[in-house]
């Protein structure tokens, strides 16, 4: 809209009201199309954020892209003329491709070295008959994966006695005392569980494949005497995290039961 010149306003009161009644008009009707442009990119916002078999087809997305266009016709027409007083700028430059093809391997991984050698007799040239020797030598790597092992620690405390006393030595102590788990198969337990989410009875089926049978449920009592044995972390954790302005957290809904409505409510975690 163009500024308004005060001095070429008319000096009638009627037409000024007039005009004032106009300007008001065109403001509500500049307020309901954005109202309706909000609507309209919160259902493409939502339909974005909803899972796979509710996103929006091509199809659809473009249903709301030819309203968008029906509503704002002087800028679609707008557009060409721009393209056309656009021809003297440069065109933009070509994205500098990065770098394909196979990366070096990780250099912080033990490294072991395999000499392929050829044998006495292929050290032998058949068309001269001198002998071969060494010039250089090719070099390439692979990863190769070391399953996980399990071993058995067995404590074997001493005891000593005289005449009047008894002693046995100390053994270190254990997460859980009396358990058949170290603290090396409590922490692998719970980042599987946790960081990997592996189920206890997936984990079941792991340590079977390595001759070992530990059922879920005894997993599960391991699970429930560590986080005994990790609370004072989570309550470090819980002040560090609650210092913050702001926290962070998805939107996960699940059923509540409530007994004041008929149905169960959607809860948030």
């Amino acid at each position: 809209m163009p500024p308004i010149d005060l001095h070429t306003l008319p000096k009638d009161v009627d037409v000024l009201q007039q005009i004032v009644v106009d300007l008001c008009e065109q403001l509500q009707h500049e307020s309901a199309e954005k109202d309706k442009y909000r609507s309209l990119l919160r259902e493409l916002l939502e339909a974005q954020r909803n899972r796979k078999s509710e996103q929006l087809s091509q199809e659809q997305l473009k249903l709301f892209e030819e309203l968008w266009k029906a509503r704002q016709p002087e800028e679609a027409s707008e557009e060409p003329a721009a393209a056309e007083t656009g021809g003297d700028e440069k065109p933009p430059e070509a994205p500098v491709k990065k770098r394909t093809g196979r990366q070096p391997l990780a250099k912080n991984l033990v490294r072991e070295r395999i000499v392929h050698d050829l044998t006495e007799a292929e050290k032998h040239c058949d068309g001269c008959g001198k002998d071969l020797h060494l010039i250089s030598e090719e070099t390439s790597e692979r990863y190769e994966y070391i399953p996980a092992q399990l071993k058995v620690i067995e404590d074997v405390r001493l005891k000593y006695a005289c005449d009047c006393t008894v002693k046995t030595a100390d053994k270190p102590p254990q997460p859980i005392e009396k358990s058949t788990a170290g603290a090396s198969l409590l922490a692998q337990v719970i980042v599987s569980k946790f960081a990997d989410h592996q189920p206890l009875h997936r984990q079941e089926k792991i340590f079977e494949r390595h001759g070992v049978e530990i059922s879920r449920k005894t997993m599960g009592g391991w699970m429930s005497s560590a986080a005994d044995r990790l609370n004072p972390l989570y309550q470090a954790g819980k002040r560090v995290l609650f210092e913050s302005k702001v926290i962070g957290t998805d939107d996960t809904g699940v059923k509540v039961l409530d007994r004041k409505l008929p149905f169960a409510r959607t809860g948030r975690i």
